[in-house]
C-alpha cells in the first residue's frame, strides 16, 4: 500500500505515524504530479520541529517510482558553497531531473564453458587467453586481449557463469550461474542466483536503458576530462550556453523517442534561510519546462525575510507563497508519540518495560519528541551497564537527570547566568535600567 495514498485511512502506514490530514494532502499532490498538473507550482510543508516534514517529502519521492531522482539540501547550504547562490540552486534543480535514455547495443550473451589464460613464463609481457561461450544452439571460442582478461578477473567470472559482454564498451555483466551447475549449490552459497542457458545466437542486439540526471550530463559536457569529471568532486560553475545546448538535445531525443524526462523531487529544508535573490530565482525556475517537483519545508511562523526588513509568513515573500500548495503538520498526540517511540525502540533494538515506555511518553509530551528519542539509546546503555535486559523507569530517570532538555537548560542558564562569559541577559537588564 502506498505511503501517501489519497485515501489512506490508517494511523500507521509503512512506519509513519499520525499526520493523517498532511498525508491525505500529500496524496492529492502525488496524484497531481502523476497527472502532470503540478507545473508552475510547488509545495510547502510547514509545521513544528519533529512533526515529519522530511518524511512526507521522501514519501512523495518514493511513491513516484524507483528511478525518480530525489535531491535534498538545506537552505543554509546555499551560502557555504564556493559558487553563486543561483548556480547552486540551478545545479540542485538539474540533479532532481532524470533522463531515461534508450539505446540499442550489440552484446554477446552466453554460458562460460572454459576460460584459458596464458601468462608469460618470464612474468613480463602481455597476457593472452581464450574464452569459450555457448548457448543452447551454438558454441564459440573468442581470443582475449589484456583488457578483457582484467575485466574477467575483476568480475571473478568462472566456468558455469552466464555473462553478457557489451561489444561497444567491453563491459562484462554476470547474470548468474547456469542451472546445469545447480549441483554446485552447496559450494556456491545461498546467495547464488541460477539462470537458464541463453537461447539462439551468441551475438544479438538488445535495448539498454539507463537513467542519468541533467546535472551529470552538464558536468560531462562542460569539462575537458568528460565522464571523469563526475569523480573529481569540483564541478564549479557551468555556463548557461552548455545547459541550453543540452536542453535542446534532450528535447530532440524526447521527440525521437530515444529519451524520456523523469521529473524528480527537489526538497529544500530550512527554506526560510534563503534570501530575496534565491526566492526570485525559484519564482522564475518554476516556470521552466524542465522543472522538478519543488517541495520546501520550514518551522518558522511570521518572520523577517532574510536580507530585508520585511516580515512575511514563514519568511517567504508573498508572491512566492501565492504559488505554493501549503501542507501543515500538527503536533503529535500522546497516543501517536507512544507509537513513534515504540517503533524507534524496535529500530534501535532497545527493550523497554511498559512503565518505562509510559514515563518516556510523558517526557516526550512535556519536552519534545526528539529529546525523548535521544533518551532511548542512552537509557539502553545504562541498562546494559547494570547488566539488565529491559530498560526500567530507573534507567529513564537516570538519563533524564544526566541530559537536559531545552526548558531545563534555559532554567539552568538563568540560575547561573553570572558565571557565564558574555551573558546577554545581564547586559540587556543593565541597558534597560
Amino acid at each position: 500500500m502506498c505511503l501517501l495514498h489519497v485515501y489512506v485511512q490508517f494511523q500507521v502506514s509503512q512506519g509513519m505515524v499520525g499526520q493523517l490530514a498532511s498525508r491525505r494532502a500529500a496524496g492529492v499532490i502525488l496524484e497531481m504530479i502523476k497527472d502532470g498538473h503540478i507545473a508552475g507550482r510547488a509545495v510547502l510543508i510547514a509545521g513544528q520541529p519533529g512533526t515529519g516534514k522530511t518524511a512526507i517529502a521522501m514519501g512523495i519521492a518514493q511513491s513516484l517510482g524507483p528511478d525518480t531522482p530525489f535531491t535534498a539540501l538545506a537552505g543554509s547550504e546555499i551560502f557555504s558553497l564556493e559558487m553563486s547562490k543561483t548556480e547552486a540552486l540551478s545545479q540542485a534543480f538539474r540533479k532532481a531531473i532524470g533522463v531515461r535514455i534508450k539505446e540499442e547495443t550489440e552484446i554477446i550473451e552466453g554460458e562460460v564453458v572454459e576460460i584459458q589464460i596464458d601468462r608469460p613464463a618470464t612474468g613480463t609481457g602481455a597476457k593472452v587467453g581464450k574464452l569459450t561461450l555457448k548457448t543452447t544452439e551454438m558454441e564459440t571460442i573468442y581470443d582475449l586481449g589484456n583488457k578483457m582478461i582484467d575485466s574477467l578477473s575483476k568480475e571473478k567470472v568462472q566456468a558455469g557463469d552466464v555473462i553478457t559482454i557489451d561489444k561497444a564498451t567491453g563491459k562484462i555483466t554476470k547474470l548468474g550461474r547456469s542451472f546445469t551447475r545447480a549441483r554446485d549449490y552447496d559450494a556456491m552459497g545461498a546467495q547464488t542466483q541460477f539462470v537458464q542457458c541463453p537461447e539462439g545466437e551468441l551475438q544479438k542486439r538488445k535495448e539498454v536503458v539507463h537513467t542519468v540526471s541533467l546535472h551529470e550530463i552538464d558536468v560531462i559536457n562542460s569539462r575537458t576530462q568528460g565522464f571523469l569529471a563526475l569523480f573529481s568532486g569540483d564541478t564549479g560553475e557551468i555556463k548557461s550556453e552548455v545547459r541550453e545546448q543540452i536542453n535542446a538535445k534532450v528535447c530532440e531525443w524526447r521527440e525521437e523517442g530515444k529519451a524520456e524526462i523523469i521529473p524528480g523531487v527537489l526538497f529544500i529544508d530550512e527554506v526560510h534561510m534563503l534570501d530575496m535573490e534565491c526566492f526570485s530565482f525559484l519564482n522564475r525556475a518554476l516556470e521552466s519546462d524542465l522543472s522538478p517537483v519543488l517541495i520546501m519545508a520550514t518551522n518558522r511562523g511570521i518572520t523577517r525575510i532574510r536580507g530585508t526588513n520585511y516580515q512575511s509568513p514563514h519568511g517567504i515573500p508573498i508572491d512566492l507563497l501565492d504559488r505554493l500548495l501549503i501542507i501543515a503538520t500538527s503536533p503529535y498526540t500522546e497516543k501517536e508519540t507512544k507509537q513513534i517511540l515504540k517503533i524507534r525502540c524496535e529500530e534501535e533494538d532497545v527493550e523497554l518495560s511498559e512503565e518505562a515506555h509510559t514515563v518516556l511518553t510523558r517526557i516526550g509530551m512535556e519536552t519534545s519528541l526528539r529529546y525523548a528519542i535521544q533518551l532511548i539509546s542512552t537509557a539502553g546503555l545504562v541498562c546494559r551497564k547494570r547488566k539488565g535486559t529491559e530498560v526500567q523507569v530507573e534507567d529513564i530517570k537516570r538519563v533524564y537527570s544526566l541530559f537536559l532538555d531545552e526548558a531545563r537548560s534555559s532554567q539552568y542558564m538563568k540560575e547561573y547566568q553570572d558565571s557565564f562569559l558574555f551573558n546577554e541577559t545581564q547586559t540587556a537588564a543593565m541597558d534597560t535600567s
